[in-house]
């Protein structure tokens, strides 16, 4: 046998092995036979160790400190196993080092590895001396590198550094083009992350891949941007990618969040190969737009076609119950997670209960259950109780809440004014003042809500008492009308509300001005929707003959012919 076929043949029986003893025999065989010293056969033996298929980074370190003169592969191999991990990253950024201090020549394979090392421990500043180290050796015109590079800006939330290595890249593929989308999205610009879709099939001629249409279903349901959404899934259709089981999932979700349940049941029907994931999505759509019925009948249904439901199957069923007041039936499946699934009820799922019995009156109940939590409450458990105080107007229990959210450090300007409502429900004028006096020394002020709609794939945002959309002399022109036509039919706003226009009513009228008559009108607002909003979409609904879809920050309101469809219990 040659030396040729003879370190083929090693390098084959060493990818063959899959137990550490025969590894190390083979090890301490290459040792006696000076075979250990080959360069190909050392690079295989450590790979063994290193990355498959046994990742024995402690091992795989002695392996290489027993390397007189190791190359920049075998480098490049040690910096690549421990940027696997965040405990071991740190150590892969000191091999990077000791390769630049060994006058050794890295190439852009050390440096894309060295970054992914930097991504896991977080590390800023080492990022940016290695992208420094990029352009001065010029690899600009490596797109995997500059890739990486993107990806880590962006999970540190620098967008500004992604969007100028993007605009240094020669040659855009299609995956820095989908990190691209996904730093967007990652911090909040999903309206740029529509625009990038449009942006790569039009000025580009790239056609964007299932990755791509994950990350813009995913915009289209936090914008609401139905129609938009109705363009992806048709070019999912043209490039033969509908039978994705994973967008097949995020479609139904995304036609949930834009309450279209119809369109979310039909890809849901259509599904060839349905999993939990399938279900839960279909589960939840049904719940958060009020077909609570038609959502536990599909948790029965889901069970029947041979399907154990996950958390994410809980979390959904239980906030139907929730929605419609199911106060037995919830209490039924909540304990059956344990007692039947053997699943413990985590935070979400508590949240759901707490929300369901706060609704319903028991807020005794809700509290002590609470206290009876397996895990910590969070901040989200409280505020949901302190709403239900409001509509309650369960002064002492609000107040005992509030002490528990600023004992997490949680409280926020949407917890004071839960707190004032209840004052005022409660008629304590005394105690309303405290509170605003104690917000306004304090300096907390309230967030705007934003509301937008969809237009012809253009998203129009407005905010309460808005300034800047372009069309807002006519907006506000028609609003005036429409409170008229409102007040004539028994309509009367809230005095505290009556003076300010509200982001919802204007985007409301926005869409009474642009779309046609008996057009449905879809709105999303960012927080949840007030009682003098709701009485109006009510009004409106009856009165202009349109169907109004809002989703706020908990649910869906479809309102038509004067009636909501969380029967006003939200």
């Amino acid at each position: 046998m040659n030396a040729i076929s003879e370190e083929s043949a090693i390098v084959s029986l060493i990818k063959s092995c899959v137990h550490k003893l025969h590894l190390l025999q083979l090890h301490a065989h290459l040792l006696r036979s000076s075979g250990f010293f080959n360069p190909t056969i050392c690079l295989s033996l450590l790979s063994a160790f290193a990355i498959y298929p046994l990742q024995d980074l402690s091992y795989s370190r002695r392996i290489f400190s027993t390397i007189a003169h190791p190359n920049v592969s075998l480098y490049n191999l040690m910096i690549r196993a421990h940027s696997k991990g965040s405990d071991s990253a740190v150590n892969g950024l000191k091999f990077y080092r000791e390769l630049l201090g060994s006058g050794i020549s890295a190439n852009s394979f050390s440096a894309s590895f060295a970054v992914k090392c930097c991504h896991r421990i977080e590390s800023l500043f080492d990022g940016i001396q290695i992208h420094a180290r990029i352009w001065r050796h010029g690899y600009l015109g490596d797109g995997l590198l500059l890739t990486t590079l993107m990806d880590f800006y962006s999970c540190l939330g620098k967008c500004s550094d992604v969007y100028k290595v993007f605009d240094e890249m020669r040659h855009r593929d299609v995956v820095a083009w989908n990190v691209l989308l996904s730093c967007y999205i990652r911090n909040g610009r999903t309206l740029d992350a529509l625009n990038s879709f449009d942006a790569m099939r039009n000025c580009y001629q790239l056609n964007p891949d299932n990755v791509t249409c994950l990350l813009v279903l995913q915009a289209c349901a936090k914008l609401n941007a139905l129609e938009f959404g109705r363009k992806v899934h048709e070019y999912a259709v043209e490039q033969s990618m509908i039978h994705a089981k994973n967008l097949c999932n995020s479609l139904i979700f995304m036609y949930s969040r834009c309450g279209s349940i119809e369109e979310a049941f039909s890809v849901f029907h259509q599904m060839i190969n349905k999993d939990v994931v399938s279900w839960s999505a279909m589960i939840s759509g049904l719940a958060s737009n009020g077909y609570a019925s038609d959502a536990i009948e599909a948790f029965k249904e889901m069970q029947r076609n041979g399907f154990s439901p996950g958390e994410q199957t809980f979390t959904g069923v239980l906030s139907a119950c929730s929605h419609s007041g199911l106060v037995d039936e919830g209490r039924r499946i909540f304990n059956s997670m344990s007692r039947d699934f053997h699943l413990t009820p985590n935070v979400h799922h508590y949240g759901c209960m707490v929300d369901l019995l706060g609704r319903a009156g028991l807020l005794e109940e809700a509290y002590n259950l609470i206290a009876s939590m397996s895990v910590k409450p969070d901040a989200m458990i409280w505020r949901t109780l302190l709403g239900a105080c409001r509509i309650h107007r369960h002064v002492t229990l609000g107040e005992r809440v509030i002490e528990h959210l600023v004992e997490l450090k949680a409280h926020e300007a949407g917890d004071y004014i839960l707190l004032l409502n209840i004052y005022s429900s409660a008629g304590d004028s005394e105690k309303v003042s405290e509170v605003r006096k104690m917000m306004k020394d304090a300096g907390i002020r309230t967030k705007p809500a934003v509301s937008t709609i969809e237009l012809h794939d253009q998203i129009h945002e407005f905010s309460a008492d808005d300034v800047v959309h372009p069309r807002r002399k006519e907006v506000y022109v028609m609003l005036d009308e429409i409170n008229q036509q409102l007040g004539l039919a028994g309509y009367v706003p809230e005095m505290r509300t009556e003076e300010q226009y509200h982001s919802e009513k204007l985007a409301i009228a926005f869409g009474v001005v642009a779309t046609p008559p008996n057009a449905t009108i879809r709105v999303a607002k960012d927080l949840r929707t007030c009682f003098d909003c709701h009485n109006f979409s009510k009004y409106l609904s009856a009165v202009y003959n349109r169907k109004v879809i809002v989703r706020d920050r908990n649910r869906f309101h479809t309102f038509w012919q004067g009636q909501c469809s969380c029967n006003d219990y939200w």
